[in-house]
C-alpha cells in the first residue's frame, strides 16, 4: 500500500508528461492519476488502483493519498490543472461552502459519484468492556457542553448509571475526517435532540445548535488519532478499556481482535448498514474534476474501474465495502458513464 501512497510534492516531481494544455496546470504536466482524500476510501481506492493497473497496463499507477476528506476537499478545489488532484475521495457528502471554495478557484465542473456505503463504528478490544452504547450517551460522553451545560462526566456511569465505571477514552478522527463530520451530524447532533429544548434550539438559533450539540470535548477524554485507522485498531486492541471510531470495514477487518459495539441496541453489519437501520450507516463517494477528464492519461479509465468494482460480486465487497441499492448503483453507473456534472443546488 506505501507504493500507492505519495506526497504532493513527489507528485510535482513526477510531473514531466507532455500532453497536458494550458488548461490543466500552467505549463506543468502528469502522466498518472491523482487521488486524495478520505482514510475509509483509502483502502477501497488504493484496491482498485491495483486493478486499474492490471487492467490497463498502459497507463502509470495512480498515486492515492490518505489526506481525510476535509483536507482531500481543500486540495482538490485549489485550482485547475496538473498540480491539483483529479480525484477527492469522501466519507461524506461536498459541502455547500466546500463548492464555493472551489468555485472561486475556478473548479467549477464537478462529478460526484456515490461508491458504495459504509458506517461509523464503535468498536472496543474484544476483551475489553462491551458497552451497549445510544446517541444519547456517546452525545453526554463526548460533547464539550452538553446540552448547553458544561462537561462534567469522567466516567460511563456518570453519562449512564447503567454504563460502567470506567473512564471515559475514545480514539477518534481529526476534524479534517470525513468520519468526524459523520460522527457530529448522524451521532451527536441526534444524542443532541434527545433533549426537547435542543430541538426548539435548532428551529430559533441553528448556529448555537450546531455548536452546542457538535462540538467535542478537549479535555483528554476524546483522543484525535489522526487519519490513520489502523493506528486507532492497534490503540484500542492494546487499551482494553477504550473505545474506537472509524469505517466498518475496518472493525469487520478486524473482527478476531475487535467488537463493534452496538448503538441503539442495533450492530454494525452488512444488513443493517445496507438498509441504513444502523444510524451510522452512510454513503461513499469520489469526486471527479471534469476539466482533467480529457487531459490526465487514465482519468477516464480509473473511473470506469470503480464501476466494475461496486457490483454485489465485485472487488470492493471483497475489500470489505457495502454495496448501494440497485437504483443507486445505475444512477452512479450512469454519471460515471456520462460525467454528468454535480448540482450545487443539493448541497448543505
Amino acid at each position: 500500500m506505501a507504493f500507492f501512497r505519495a506526497t504532493a510534492a513527489l507528485t510535482l516531481a513526477l510531473a514531466t508528461l507532455s500532453g497536458c494544455d494550458s488548461t490543466a496546470g500552467g505549463g506543468e504536466s502528469r502522466n498518472q492519476v491523482r487521488a486524495v482524500g478520505s482514510s475509509t476510501v483509502y483502502p477501497f481506492a488504493t484496491a482498485i488502483a491495483e486493478q486499474f493497473v492490471n487492467a490497463n497496463p498502459k497507463f502509470k499507477s495512480p498515486i492515492i493519498e490518505s489526506t481525510g476528506t476535509g483536507a482531500g476537499f481543500k486540495l482538490f478545489c485549489a485550482g485547475v490543472g496538473a498540480a491539483f488532484p483529479d480525484i477527492s475521495d469522501a466519507s461524506r457528502r461536498l459541502k455547500k461552502s466546500e463548492y464555493e471554495t472551489c468555485a472561486a478557484k475556478g473548479v467549477t465542473k464537478i462529478v460526484e459519484i456515490q461508491i458504495g456505503l459504509d458506517g461509523i463504528a464503535f468498536a472496543q478490544s474484544n476483551k475489553g468492556l462491551k458497552i451497549p452504547l445510544t446517541t444519547a450517551d456517546l452525545y453526554k460522553a463526548l460533547a464539550a457542553t452538553p446540552f448547553g451545560k458544561p462537561q462534567t462526566a469522567k466516567t460511563w456511569k456518570d453519562v449512564n448509571p447503567a454504563l460502567p465505571d470506567e473512564a471515559i477514552k475514545v480514539y477518534g478522527p481529526p476534524s479534517t475526517s470525513g468520519t468526524r463530520d459523520a460522527l457530529a451530524e448522524l451521532i451527536l447532533a441526534k444524542g443532541c435532540d434527545s433533549d426537547p429544548a435542543m430541538m426548539a434550539l435548532k428551529k430559533s438559533n441553528e448556529a448555537e445548535h450546531k455548536k452546542i450539540c457538535t462540538t467535542i470535548r478537549e479535555d483528554g477524554a476524546f483522543v484525535d488519532a489522526g487519519e490513520n485507522d489502523n493506528l486507532i485498531v492497534q490503540k484500542i486492541e492494546a487499551d482494553t478499556k477504550a473505545l474506537g471510531i472509524f469505517g466498518y470495514s475496518f472493525a469487520e477487518e478486524n473482527k478476531d481482535k475487535l467488537i463493534a459495539n452496538t448503538l441503539n441496541g442495533i450492530s454494525p453489519t452488512y444488513a443493517t448498514i445496507s438498509d441504513f437501520s444502523y444510524p451510522g450507516a452512510r454513503p461513499l463517494f469520489i469526486y471527479v474534476k471534469a476539466a482533467h477528464l480529457n487531459v490526465i492519461p487514465g482519468l477516464k479509465e480509473f473511473v470506469g474501474e470503480f464501476v466494475k468494482a461496486w457490483g454485489p460480486d465485485g472487488l470492493l465487497v471483497k475489500k470489505g465495502m457495502v454495496i448501494s441499492s440497485d437504483a443507486v448503483r445505475a444512477e452512479a453507473a450512469a454519471t460515471a458513464r456520462d460525467f454528468k456534472l454535480l448540482d450545487p443546488a443539493g448541497l448543505k
